[in-house]
């Protein structure tokens, strides 16, 4: 895919998704502070191309209890650590919409692999938990920019083992081209308009009919 054409397609969508979105900080801002108080909007270090950290932007939508967590372990779908608000804002993807920034300033793509926090754990992996780093694929998936969405945030279940995830991650890598990140970014937006971001089982149910 040509690296040009994607950036402007980035620099296009995020510039007019933050000018639409403006009305939605407010009230998101407002929202979280009422229920757990601030932060509001949370900074992660994410691993980005070339396994180069950034710091990534998004709403708090799990307990502030949460940021104080030794370990980052992948939230779970009914996770207890999420907040009323953090739940919705899962359902319809809004806490993401700093990540916005993110992309206009070049940190991350629309459409890519999953940001990853470093060192994050496996949780899935019984009887023992890895670092995701030591799963294969690994090193492959991070020689792109990670994106808001594309093939695994779509069409994997929340909980798939990251080995599979990664399997998602890889048969974007291979066959990314701008037709198909115009289909995934559209896709995305229809499943934001359902609200079953949170229900990965159900969430593309409007294809099957």
């Amino acid at each position: 895919m040509n690296r040009a054409i994607k950036r402007i397609f980035d620099i296009v969508l995020s510039f007019a998704g933050i000018i639409l979105s403006g009305w939605l900080w407010a009230l998101i801002w407002i929202a979280i502070i009422f229920e757990d108080g601030s932060p509001a909007v949370i900074t992660q270090k994410r691993v980005g191309k070339n396994g180069i950290l950034f710091s990534s932007l998004k709403f708090r939508s799990m307990r502030k209890a949460s940021l104080r967590e030794d370990v980052n372990l992948q939230a779970l779908e009914s996770d207890p650590r999420v907040t009323r608000v953090g739940r919705f804002m899962r359902k319809v993807a809004l806490d993401e919409i700093p990540q916005l920034l993110n992309i206009l300033t070049g940190d991350m793509s629309f459409v890519g692999p999953r940001a990853l926090l470093p060192r994050e754990i496996e949780v899935h992996s019984a009887p023992c938990k890895i670092e995701i780093c030591q799963i294969p694929g690994y090193k492959r998936r991070i020689t792109v920019q990670p994106g808001l969405t594309g093939i695994a945030q779509i069409f994997a279940h929340r909980d798939l083992l990251r080995r599979h995830k990664f399997k998602y991650d890889l048969l974007y890598i291979k066959k990314m081209n701008f037709l198909l990140d115009l289909y995934l970014v559209i896709v995305s937006f229809i499943v934001t308009f359902q609200g079953t971001w949170e229900r990965r089982s159900a969430k593309l149910s409007f294809l099957r009919r």
